[in-house]
């Protein structure tokens, strides 16, 4: 087990005892996760942006969530930046999971866009695993694997690939990082 893989679940433990006492969160926390550089957030999730990306409420504040691992194809961003097959189809299924719920993140980094690079914990196991297990989304290996956190991903891919679940289900599908050097950046769609 990875020392992702067990803090995640250390994690989705204590979240699970603290909703059975009663104790709850208060919407809007920020928490530090043991001195791992790691830091948990809890707030509302006020929007669904993409396959990938999610806007939560915290202390009145937005804060703008890539999920960490994963890539899931595009979304139209205007005529010069076309979605992908799938696009909408993976927002509308993360949507399915998370919208309007409040949530504790499992939070890294942030991204060069200056957002924060979280796992989002629903139920026992994560909205990011579910994407790539259901064909919405790829374990995220560009840049040789430097994105991919959790590797069990590789699996769940491979799994859902092999079931033509989703996005596998077209023949020639192209991961969202060539989608964007392709047809965004070389106009070659």
């Amino acid at each position: 087990m990875t020392c992702h893989t067990k803090f995640l679940a250390r994690s989705l433990l204590v979240l699970a005892i603290v909703s059975v006492l009663g104790l709850g969160f208060e919407v809007g926390v920020i928490r530090s996760a043991q001195g791992s550089g790691q830091f948990t957030l809890t707030g509302k999730v006020i929007d669904v942006s993409d396959g990938d990306t999610i806007k939560i409420l915290v202390n009145q504040q937005t804060h703008r969530i890539r999920l960490a691992s994963i890539d899931a194809p595009e979304t139209a961003h205007g005529s010069a930046h076309p979605g992908q097959p799938y696009g909408e189809a993976s927002r509308k299924h993360l949507a399915d999971y998370v919208a309007g719920k409040t949530l504790t993140l499992i939070c890294f980094e942030k991204d060069r866009y200056e957002r924060e690079v979280c796992d989002v914990p629903v139920g026992d196991t994560t909205a990011n695993r579910l994407l790539v297990q259901h064909g919405m989304a790829w374990a995220n290996q560009q840049g040789g694997g430097k994105y991919l956190r959790d590797h069990s991903l590789i699996e769940l891919e491979k799994k859902a690939k092999q079931a033509k679940l989703g996005l596998w289900a077209e023949p020639h599908a192209i991961a969202p990082w060539a989608w964007r050097h392709d047809c965004w950046q070389k106009q070659k769609c």
